[in-house]
């Protein structure tokens, strides 16, 4: 089974969760034992599964990668001046792959999925959701 999901982005830099629209998606399919692989279209954007309690962890994330990866020193920001957005989501990665058990997501408590965006604001993100029975 394969579901997308659209998402609006309204930060250049920002984590959006997404983990109860994953959550719908395991649920429509009715497998109780499997996978479900999150991947996000485009290559300015990443997954992570990170905690979901306190907007600091949130923000603390977004903020390591700017200093890691600041904007505006990248070779390629000469063409679209968005260097580091390639970069950080290179380093992030477009997916994550959740075990599905006994029809749940595999998540812990604190954990939730997330689309990182780091070349925003975007009308649209696209993620595709597939869900694999084991």
């Amino acid at each position: 089974m394969q579901e997308n999901i659209k998402i609006k982005t309204t930060k250049q830099n920002g984590l959006f969760d997404i983990t109860g629209e994953v959550k719908a998606i395991v649920k429509r399919s009715n497998v109780q034992q499997g996978i479900a692989s999150v991947y996000v279209h485009g290559a300015t954007a990443a997954i992570m599964i990170q905690e979901s309690w306190d907007q600091s962890v949130q923000n603390d994330v977004v903020n390591l990668l700017k200093k890691l990866i600041p904007h505006g020193v990248w070779e390629h920001d000469a063409q679209d001046n968005n260097g580091d957005a390639h970069l950080k989501s290179g380093l992030v990665g477009p997916g994550e792959t959740i075990p599905i058990i006994e029809g749940r997501l595999g998540l812990s408590t604190w954990q939730n999925i997330f689309v990182c965006e780091f070349d925003g604001p975007r009308s649209v993100r696209n993620i595709v959701v597939t869900i694999t029975e084991a």
